[in-house]
């Protein structure tokens, strides 16, 4: 061993077990969650010799202050065949600890788990609430479940609907703050998935409350067709062009909600899809960095294959790299649903605002029509303006969230 590997190898008595930001690990085991192979920075850092790893399982490294309805949310999600992210505090075999942002994938016959160092301010927020799983645990006698839904609830007192948002949230924070403290370049896709991911909540406020803003306006209408009547004979035009408005609303509103937000539609995932996108970028930049590490390793792994090793890391990249195509197709499709739906939308609008003006003009001929009628055939005019504004931001946040490849 060279002074240089001494020196970086050194380990202090107690504490944290050195664990460089620049550095990758991984490990892979079969279903059981036995250890099959890893990289030299697993076992460093571990400190524990290869033929102690290799045949062991992977809980040998579980840290006690490590509260159970963690690892009962990964355990779920993986045996799922669904990948999962999340903060591990590890126990090494000479009693120092190390904390991890790890990510689990599923693979052919067992799991890859690749990690790296957390720094970023979501990282000291998650470790005040594993603090309260693992002392309601211990206290309480708080199953798994009952501590995992202690999480959940703080998923979503944060703003995420569920798991998968904050775990990917918390990655990209991750490499942004690791990036910051290396002096590396700034991570450009990640921010534009961050960004697009942003966008995609605002597009659900949006819509839903273009939804609400139609619901609202169907009783415009109405009270007009009653004023019309008190003030004209019946059939009259501004009955008659009332009742044509409503119609026409009613007809829009319809139209929009099945072909935007219907069963067919997958408008719905649209935040979960480039979420998963966000998700899947992160794990694939992590693996790059571990397959970048593991082909400049130059000590021995024991008996592990490096070539093999790299093979599988690369087919995980790729079949990740599937996965974000794919989503990425979901996205754009949707995107362009929406567009289109928002365009003919605006065209019917021109149809709907002509009536609202012919309105304007007849009420103005009835005797007696007082303020009121005026008043309610300009509460139209509002509401038409405010749905207008919205679809104007719907078309542009569906163009921002289309996801082009460079």
């Amino acid at each position: 061993m060279s002074f240089v590997d001494r020196r970086i190898e050194t380990r202090p008595s107690s504490g944290e077990a050195p664990f460089k930001l620049n550095e990758v690990f991984f490990s892979r085991t079969d279903k059981r969650g036995v250890i099959e192979a890893g990289n030299y920075i697993f076992r460093r850092v571990a400190d524990y010799d290869w033929p102690e790893l290799i045949g062991a399982p992977h809980k040998v490294i579980r840290h006690p202050d490590m509260p159970r309805g963690v690892f009962k949310l990964f355990w779920d999600t993986i045996k799922a065949d669904k990948t999962i992210g999340a903060y591990v505090k590890n126990l090494a075999k000479d009693g120092l600890y190390y904390w991890v942002f790890a990510v689990v994938v599923p693979h052919k016959d067992g799991y890859l788990s690749a990690r790296i160092k957390p720094t970023s301010p979501v990282f000291e927020e998650v470790q005040t609430i594993y603090e309260t799983m693992r002392l309601a645990e211990e206290q309480e006698g708080l199953s798994p479940d009952e501590s995992a839904e202690i999480m959940m609830e703080w998923v979503r007192s944060k703003g995420f609907e569920d798991y998968d948002q904050f775990a990917a949230h918390a990655l990209c924070e991750e490499f942004k703050a690791r990036d910051a403290a290396l002096g590396n370049p700034v991570d450009e896709t990640l921010l534009a998935l961050a960004r697009m991911l942003d966008n995609a909540q605002v597009l659900v406020d949006q819509t839903e409350g273009l939804v609400k803003d139609f619901d609202a306006m169907h009783t415009i209408p109405h009270n007009l067709r009653v004023i019309a009547s008190r003030i004209e004979p019946a059939g009259g035009p501004v009955t008659v062009l009332s009742q044509n408005y409503g119609s026409m609303s009613r007809e829009m509103s319809d139209w929009f909600a099945a072909h935007v937000m219907g069963e067919n539609s997958t408008f719905a995932t649209i935040k979960s899809t480039v979420n998963t996108s966000l998700m899947v970028q992160c794990i694939t930049r992590m693996l790059q960095e571990c397959d970048q590490q593991l082909s400049m390793e130059r000590r021995a792994l024991g008996e592990i294959d490096m070539a093999h090793e790299r093979a599988v890391l690369k087919q995980i990249v790729n079949d990740q790299l599937d996965r974000k195509r794919v989503g990425q197709e979901d996205v754009n499709r949707e995107a362009d649903r929406i567009m289109h739906a928002c365009q003919v939308m605006h065209r019917q609008f021109l149809g709907l605002s002509s009536t609202r003006v012919l309105c304007k003009i007849e009420s103005a001929r009835l005797p007696e029509s007082g303020e009121t009628l005026s008043d309610i055939i300009d509460q139209l005019g509002v509401f038409q303006r405010r749905i207008s504004e919205r679809l104007e931001r719907i078309e542009k946040l569906s163009g921002d969230i289309r996801i082009h490849e460079k």
